[in-house]
């Protein structure tokens, strides 16, 4: 069953250097390990994600403590700071067994819903992007998560898939699913379509 709660800690790399901070990311945490705790590199940057599952809201001390002694390993090799963010499980229209999808890939998308619509946006998702979603055999896990802590508030879909990502992403540019994108910009996104945003990264610690 997916998390009741994920920590998001991304940081893209200084150029030439993803390679090694990634390295040296996963050498530390292979010195403790966490349950369901993953590491992915964007397909698009050099950016690097990790993905660590928690149950409460007092483990995010302890994942400080850590945070602090990764600062020190590899800050030299970074473009920016670490961005960080809690997210608070809501729903799941393909749920997964494991506390964070296990597949090769993963993708974030993640829209600002305006506060007056939040209920009939969630009304409207489950007969609109969930139905999509449950019939895509590419999409693998689908878990919808809404921010409990981030200077980038708002709802946050975690999918997995492992399929090529020319395959998957098709699920997502076919016409039924761009009129549903027009829909949301038009009445549920902060900010319209520019509020939404995609990324997808690649496994890079199995």
């Amino acid at each position: 069953m997916s998390s009741t709660l994920l920590v998001l800690n991304e940081v893209a790399a200084a150029p030439g250097k993803a390679d090694h901070v990634l390295e040296q990311w996963q050498q530390f945490n292979r010195k403790e390990p966490i349950a369901g705790r993953a590491l992915y590199r964007s397909l698009d940057d050099d950016n690097l994600l990790e993905i660590t599952p928690v149950a409460e809201v007092s483990e995010v001390v302890a994942l400080n403590a850590r945070w602090h002694e990764l600062w020190d390993l590899v800050s030299e090799d970074l473009a920016t700071d670490f961005r960080r963010q809690l997210l608070d499980f809501v729903e799941a229209p393909k749920d997964v067994a494991e506390p964070v999808p296990a597949t090769p890939y993963v993708q974030l998308r993640h829209i600002e819903v305006k506060p007056r619509e939040y209920a009939a946006y969630r009304e409207w998702r489950e007969n609109t992007i969930f139905n999509v979603v449950r019939r895509a055999d590419e999409v693998k896990a689908f878990l919808a998560y809404h921010s409990l802590l981030s200077t980038e508030p708002g709802v946050m879909f975690v999918s997995g898939f492992e399929c090529a990502p020319e395959q998957y992403q098709a699920v997502f540019t076919s016409p039924e699913y761009q009129e549903i994108v027009q829909q949301a910009g038009d009445r549920y996104i902060v900010g319209g379509e520019s509020g939404l945003y995609t990324r997808v990264y690649k496994r890079a610690d199995v």
